[in-house]
């Protein structure tokens, strides 16, 4: 402590010495969230590598003994539960709702809440959970998680500001947080500015254009120091397509979207049937059964049932055999809705762009679509997926976008995902972020 306080000593008499006070609180302004993205960009890159490696150790477990299928998940999972539940309750899930739950209370009269919902404990655990989540096959990703990291980031560099630094608002940390974080785990800084203006805020994005921007820079920069220059998913080749292509995209748009629709209707159908459990071994049991149904698929139907589904994405958009059995578009499905309700930290988006690419996948073969027009049918499919899920299609479009770099594809997305966001009203008016957000907040005042 004694160090902290020498360096804001240090700090206050430096900033006495500027003597243009517009540009002393604009430098100073600025600074939080420069340390923040620089943190951000850090824990993206290790917590990444520690997914991937996670991920990996078990898979080749499992492929050197099956039924250890039987074994290990149910383990693993109650482990990841376990964790949440008794550490850091509000680590639970995704992570986007509850950033947004932060956005709409980021009051001085609510600390007590925030702190619940984005501090070092949910950092800590949030990390934890999934590392364990992940090792034993479950299906969820890391970049939810990132996201809420990463709010939580920057809303503990906000509080560790001294008195006489000049006054930032939490609201607009959070969402910037949330924003780098999207961008550092995609390496999608255009999808990270339409996130935050589309999914985390109505507030115009001039208040805070400077801080936004130049935050992204540095955790996207500081990403790419740390992992090299990388797209998500790779170059797929999109060349020479069909002149009637769209017409298959918005069929995937169609059936795409109302997948990832019914995909949050009913995983909220099974969180909200959980919640009337008074006994913590029925919340156990739910673990148990589910991890073993997963493993059962897995052993018995398909391996590609499991975990975050980026290898099973980048295989089809590479392999020549890109066409997939009729029934992966469920079992994908199925892993989210049996997964993501468990009470560990689970990431929801790429495992939903993963069942996506199943369904273009499923298409393409159903039309026989040659191997660029199976490309793009997978790609939509992803857009589609998540755009029902989320209802955000311009960031849905844009993060496919950015993470495959092939920029003629704009429109093709574009229709997929303005296709997905109206369809997806047939099961549900609202987003699943917004539905998870809605129960969120009645938890917290609740207690």
């Amino acid at each position: 402590m004694n160090h902290i306080n020498k360096i804001k000593i240090a700090g206050k008499r430096l900033y006495d010495n500027f003597h243009n006070d517009r540009i002393r609180r604009n430098i100073l302004g600025a600074i939080p969230y420069w340390v923040a993205s620089l943190l951000v960009g850090l824990i993206a890159v290790y917590y990444g590598k520690a997914f991937s490696w996670a991920e990996s150790l078990g898979m080749s477990i499992y492929l050197k003994n099956k039924y250890l299928l039987f074994i290990i998940p149910p383990i693993s999972f109650i482990i990841a539960w376990w964790l949440v539940k008794q550490f850091a309750p509000f680590a639970k899930g995704s992570g986007n709702a509850q950033v947004m739950a932060a956005i709409e209370i980021a009051k001085p009269n609510n600390e007590e809440k925030l702190t619940k919902l984005l501090g070092i404990r949910i950092i800590i655990f949030k990390i934890l959970s999934s590392l364990v989540f992940i090792f034993g096959g479950g299906v969820l990703g890391r970049e939810g998680p990132i996201i809420h990291i990463s709010s939580s980031i920057f809303r503990k560099v906000n509080e560790w500001l001294p008195d006489w630094w000049p006054k930032i608002s939490k609201r607009y940390m959070i969402m910037t947080g949330a924003a780098a974080g999207l961008s550092a785990a995609f390496n999608t800084p255009l999808g990270g500015i339409v996130f935050a203006m589309e999914e985390l805020t109505k507030s115009h994005i001039s208040n805070f254009r400077t801080s936004i921007f130049s935050s992204l820079i540095i955790a996207g920069l500081t990403t790419q120091a740390l992992a090299g220059p990388f797209l998500y998913l790779g170059y797929p080749n999109v060349a020479h397509l069909s002149n009637f292509i769209f017409i298959p995209v918005m069929i995937v748009g169609i059936v795409a979207g109302i997948l990832g629709a019914t995909t949050g209707y009913y995983v909220l159908k099974i969180i909200k049937w959980k919640d009337g459990f008074k006994k913590t071994y029925q919340s156990i049991l739910y673990i148990v059964v589910g991890a073993l149904i997963l493993a059962t698929i897995a052993y018995y139907i398909d391996m590609r049932v499991l975990n975050s589904g980026k290898d099973l994405m980048t295989n089809i958009l590479f392999e020549n055999n890109k066409h997939l059995p009729w029934y992966l578009p469920i079992l994908r499905t199925a892993g989210i809705i049996i997964c993501n309700p468990m009470g560990g930290a689970a990431g929801i988006m790429v495992n939903s762009l993963s069942a996506g690419s199943t369904v273009g996948a499923v298409i393409a073969g159903w039309l026989h679509a040659s191997a660029t027009d199976t490309n793009v049918l997978i790609l939509a499919g992803m857009v589609a997926f998540l755009t029902g899920l989320s209802r955000t299609p311009f960031t849905c479009a844009i993060l496919v976008l950015e993470m495959t770099d092939r920029h003629t594809l704009i429109f093709h997305l574009l229709v997929a995902a303005m296709i997905a966001n109206m369809v997806a009203l047939i099961i549900d008016k609202h987003s699943f972020y917004d539905r998870v957000k809605e129960r969120l907040l009645h938890e917290l005042n609740k207690e």
